[in-house]
């Protein structure tokens, strides 16, 4: 489209006309914003006329993340009976909740037969082995969201009609306070919108100098280099078999690429007669060198339901309160000084106070003593390790985020086989802690995580520390199920996988002509490939997208450090520089929800009972469109039409399956 385009078409949109929405993203974020729309347009709208435009290439409710055309190999990291797209009544938002299955409840329906037409066969015959401790496959959660995704269109009211565009949003332009114009790929005429919402998940990410540079030494050289990418959409045909491959991340993104790279080669798994698990390579498989900062993978996924027994009280030394009083320093927030010890000290309460409470006899002072003690130390100061040395007489007992965080920290070996060895024994020591209840603290530690996150998330841009902590979440909350790790150390005693330790470092040696690789691990030692994958999730920082460059150059402000684009932590309202003759604040009519974003509120669906921010913020987002649409529906002449009683906010909701309507029509 010429750029003449985007300054000349006629702003054409009679007075009259009914309001429109246009949604930039259909995926689970867009899905679950459309089902809160539902829910409170009866009090908010009533039964009036509103176009709402969905906007993505991909199917809605997975969208491109959990499109149903990827391997069936890959996995969800969560359980079943721990992912929701539903509010409840633990959510604390304006509101009204509407109650829907979570993802174990959904396949039971399935399994039952109750939901005909909602599962292909193949997804019914794998909801048929699954249980609600089970981690499901990625093509039965894509229908689970196609699902959601209808019934949210099925419950709004007769007046609002969805219609699907199955293309990519381009450009937005509009003033602040004005109509805005949405163009997309293949349609010469924009989409008048009057208010816009940003759902697009997972960006790629700019590319920085270094990943740059070994880009362009790989195409000098005619090597291989795959950059960050969702996994199921990187190109790996250029990975050969039986070659050597040097792989930066040892995360989630990593896990998916051995999946694809082993069993999705025709590799396969049985149990020995020891009972371990052995690979069976196909020959087709190339070897992995596998490397990161702390040079291990993330912590396995707890194995055990909550064993019984007091939970800790969440929060207790950081919640709302400590949240309300950080945001009003004047001189801003500082993560590691002012953050990151109240994240400490509740990690520190909930351990602790499952050890009291559930193995009392591993302590050696009474709760009562222990907590009122603990209350007033600092974190992290000599007095705090003088009363855990204490009351906690096994140092194995003590929570050492520290040790946690770099287990490979001053380590060193003469060898590249003689690490093998020991990641092998670090990875085999963390399933077997992940998997035993006598560890319950490790899942009380868990739960505060989750709490800290979302007070984490209230206090809106908070840096590169923040980035920090994220990375952190994720590394101790967010790993891979146990048998994806058992995997791991079958395909590393196989010699599939191989371990390069912490701090790896890669170079281009232009004299060879291949990448290689080195760590603080092994001091003085490469490991030489002409394939190098860098296995990270894009969109952690400096998110990029032509929508995003054109909403920076439109005056939409960029959080320094990240890049990620700043919204209102509240409702997700854009916010923009001084210029132009107006001043720096939000703009009224453009929305962005996400982790694109500084108000990073996590999944896009959830635990259920957690009152997850991203369920709040979307609830905010609605409501906050829906006033707004209000607005300008009334300033045309229209009105709230009649036929539709407010709905007091905490009435109970409508039937949970609603019959197909017409509010549906594509592009």
């Amino acid at each position: 489209m010429p750029a003449s385009a985007l300054l000349s078409s006629p702003d054409s949109l009679p007075r009259t006309a009914v309001p429109s929405l246009v949604l930039i993203g259909a995926g689970p974020r867009g899905t679950g914003l459309l089902e809160r729309i539902a829910a409170n347009a009866p009090s908010l709208w009533g039964s009036s006329g509103l176009d709402v435009h969905l906007v993505d290439p991909y199917p809605p409710g997975g969208g491109r993340i959990w499109r149903r055309d990827q391997s069936p190999l890959l996995w969800m990291n969560s359980r079943a009976q721990d992912t929701t797209l539903f509010t409840d009544d633990s959510v604390r938002m304006a509101g009204p909740v509407r109650p829907g299955p979570t993802l174990d409840e959904w396949i039971a329906l399935v399994r039952e037969g109750a939901l005909p037409g909602a599962a292909d066969p193949d997804v019914r015959a794998e909801a048929a082995e699954l249980g609600p401790r089970d981690f499901v496959g990625r093509r039965v959660q894509s229908a689970y969201l196609a699902w959601a995704y209808a019934q949210a269109v099925a419950a709004l009211p007769e007046g609002i009609r969805v219609h699907e565009h199955r293309t990519r949003a381009l450009r937005v332009t509009g003033p602040r306070d004005g109509r805005q114009r949405v163009w997309l790929e293949g349609r010469e005429a924009p989409l008048h919108a009057d208010a816009v919402v940003f759902a697009l998940g997972h960006l790629e990410s700019e590319e920085d100098a270094v990943r740059d540079a070994l880009a362009d030494f790989a195409r000098r050289r005619g090597l291989t280099h795959v950059p960050p990418a969702f996994t199921a959409d990187a190109d790996l045909s250029g990975l050969r078999a039986g070659e050597p491959v040097l792989v930066r991340g040892f995360g989630l993104a990593f896990v998916d690429l051995m999946v694809l790279l082993t069993e999705g080669r025709g590799g396969r798994y049985e149990v020995d007669g020891a009972g371990e698990l052995r690979y069976l390579p196909s020959g087709r498989e190339p070897v992995l060198h596998v490397g990161s900062r702390r040079g291990v993978p993330y912590r396995s996924k707890i194995g055990y339901a909550w064993p019984g027994g007091e939970q800790p009280p969440l929060p207790r030394f950081f919640g709302p309160e400590q949240v309300a009083e950080l945001r009003a320093r004047p001189e801003g927030i500082d993560f590691r000084r002012d953050v990151w010890p109240l994240i400490r000290k509740e990690l520190g309460h909930a351990h602790y106070h499952r050890l009291f409470t559930a193995h009392p006899e591993r302590t050696a002072l009474s709760r009562a003593d222990f907590e009122t003690r603990y209350a007033v130390v600092a974190s992290g100061s000599a007095e705090e390790q003088a009363l855990l040395a204490v009351a906690v007489p096994d140092p194995a007992d003590r929570l050492d985020l520290d040790a946690l965080d770099r287990p490979l920290e001053g380590r060193r070996f003469a060898s590249y086989d003689a690490l093998q060895d020991a990641l092998r024994s670090h990875v085999r020591d963390d399933l077997t802690r992940r998997h035993d209840p006598l560890h319950s603290p490790d899942l009380a530690v868990f739960g505060a995580l989750l709490s800290i996150y979302g007070q984490v998330v209230g206090l809106g841009d908070t840096g590169a520390g923040g980035e920090w902590w994220h990375g952190m979440f994720s590394y101790l909350g967010s790993g891979p199920p146990g048998p994806r790790l058992r995997q791991l150390l079958a395909l590393s005693r196989a010699g599939v996988v191989r371990f390069l330790g912490a701090d790896v470092r890669v170079e281009a040696d232009e004299e060879r002509g291949v990448f290689r690789a080195g760590s603080a691990s092994v001091p003085g030692q490469w490991v030489e490939a002409r394939a190098l994958v860098e296995a990270r999730v894009p969109g952690a920082t400096r998110p990029s997208s032509p929508l995003l460059r054109g909403l920076y150059e439109d005056g939409a402000e960029a959080a320094a450090g990240s890049g990620l684009l700043r919204v209102d932590p509240q409702d997700g309202r854009v916010r923009v520089r001084a210029g132009g003759g107006a001043g720096a604040g939000t703009h009224r009519r453009r929305f962005a929800l996400g982790p694109f974003t500084t108000d990073r509120t996590g999944g896009a669906f959830s635990r259920p009972r957690t009152n997850a921010p991203a369920f709040r913020q979307n609830d905010a987002a609605a409501r906050a469109l829906l006033r707004l649409l209000g607005e300008v529906r009334d300033a045309r002449g229209g009105a709230r039409a009649r036929g539709s009683e407010p709905v007091p906010v905490g009435a109970p909701a409508g039937p949970l399956f609603v019959p197909e309507t017409h509010h549906l029509e594509g592009e």
